[in-house]
C-alpha cells in the first residue's frame, strides 16, 4: 500500500472501522535513521491500534528503526517480505527475502531485542520458481524460530521478474488452501490471510480457517466495505456518509491550517460513495479541484452538494 495508505488515509479508515488494525505504508530502515524520523513517522492517536510496516534487511538498521517506531507510539512492527517492485528488490528487502529467511529471522531477533510491541512478518505465499508449500512452511519455520508469532500471508507468489507490481497483486493465481495448511500444520501462530478479499461471505469463509485477514485494495477503492465488515462481525453502529465527511472535514481544516494541501486528504476520499447516487460527479468534482492552488474546506462542501442527501 505504499503512496496509499498514508496517515490521512488511516484517519479516514478509522471513522469507518473502530475495529481494524491499521499499517502504515512501507517505510524503510534506512529512511528512518537517515531521514526526517518524526515526520515519517506521525500519526493521529485516534488510529490506535496502528503498525508501523518496515523494509529492511539489516538486523542493526531493523532493529534500531523499531526502536524508532515504539517509542512514536505504535502497536507492532510488520516486516514487509511481500513487497515485488524493482526498487524494492535493489534494496534487498521485501519479497526476494523469502529466499533468505535466516537473515529475516536474524532481523526479527535484533528487532525482539530492542523492543516490547509485536513484531510481525507480511509475506507471499512463494516466490518465482520456489513456490511449494514445503519453502513457505521452511521460512515461516525459520522466522518464527526467532520469535515471530504472527505472519500475515499474502495467498499469491510474488514473480520478481518480468510482472510489474500491479501485476503481481493479480496475475499469480490465489491459493488459498496453502494459507489454510499452513494455520492446520502451526495452530501456535497467528495467521492472518490477504488477497483477493471483497466481500463479506469471503470474509465469513476465511475465518472458518485462519485468525484474521487484512483487506487491502478494496479497503482503498471500496472504503464503505469497512462498515460492513463493522456491522456483521462487531455490530457497530455505522455513520452515514455524509457523516463521515462531516468529522473529516474537521480533521482536514486542521491540516490544512498546518499547511498540508488539500489533494493530499481529499484522494482518499474518492470512493466513499462508490455505487450511491451522485459517486461520479463527486469523485469528478474532488478530483479536477482539490488540486488547485489554495483550495480549501470549500472545495469538499461544494463536492458534497452534488450528491443527494440520502446518499
Amino acid at each position: 500500500m505504499m503512496d496509499w495508505t498514508d496517515r490521512h488515509c488511516r484517519y479516514f479508515l478509522r471513522l469507518l472501522s473502530p475495529h481494524a488494525r491499521l499499517y502504515t505504508e512501507m517505510l524503510t530502515a534506512a529512511s528512518l535513521i537517515h531521514g526526517d524520523a518524526a515526520r515519517l513517522l506521525q500519526f493521529n492517536k485516534e488510529e490506535h491500534p496502528v503498525a508501523l510496516q518496515l523494509g529492511g534487511c539489516d538486523p542493526g538498521m531493523m532493529s534500531r528503526a523499531s526502536r524508532l517506531g515504539e517509542l512514536q507510539g505504535y502497536d507492532e512492527i510488520n516486516i514487509n517480505v511481500g513487497c515485488p517492485s524493482d526498487r524494492v528488490q535493489s534494496g534487498q528487502f521485501g519479497a526476494c527475502l523469502m529466499g533468505q529467511p535466516e537473515l529475516v529471522a536474524a532481523c526479527v531477533a535484533a528487532m525482539r531485542d530492542v523492543v516490547t510491541i509485536p513484531v510481525t512478518i507480511k509475506t507471499r505465499i512463494g516466490i518465482d520458481d520456489h513456490d511449494s508449500y514445503e519453502f513457505l512452511r521452511h521460512f515461516i519455520d525459520a522466522v518464527a524460530a526467532a520469535g515471530c508469532e504472527t505472519f500475515i500471508v499474502h495467498a499469491r507468489k510474488a514473480i520478481l521478474e518480468g510482472l510489474s507490481p500491479k501485476d503481481n497483486r493479480s496475475v499469480p493465481r490465489l491459493d488459498y488452501s496453502r494459507v489454510y495448511r499452513l494455520k492446520q500444520e502451526r495452530p501456535d501462530l497467528t495467521i492472518v490471510l490477504n488477497g483477493g478479499i471483497t466481500t463479506i461471505d469471503q470474509v465469513r469463509e476465511h475465518l472458518s480457517h485462519v485468525d484474521a485477514v487484512m483487506i487491502g485494495r478494496q479497503a482503498y477503492q471500496d472504503p464503505w466495505f469497512l462498515t460492513e465488515i463493522e456491522q456483521v462481525f462487531h455490530a457497530t453502529p455505522v455513520p452515514g456518509r455524509h457523516e463521515v465527511i462531516e468529522q473529516m472535514a474537521v480533521y482536514i481544516e486542521h491540516e490544512l491550517a498546518q499547511g498540508v494541501a488539500l489533494k493530499h486528504m481529499t484522494r482518499h476520499l474518492l470512493g466513499l460513495f462508490n455505487g450511491q447516487p451522485g459517486a461520479r460527479l463527486w469523485r469528478r468534482y474532488l478530483s479536477e479541484n482539490a488540486h488547485r492552488p489554495g483550495a480549501g474546506i470549500d472545495v469538499l462542501y461544494s463536492a458534497l452538494g452534488k450528491l443527494p442527501k440520502v446518499a
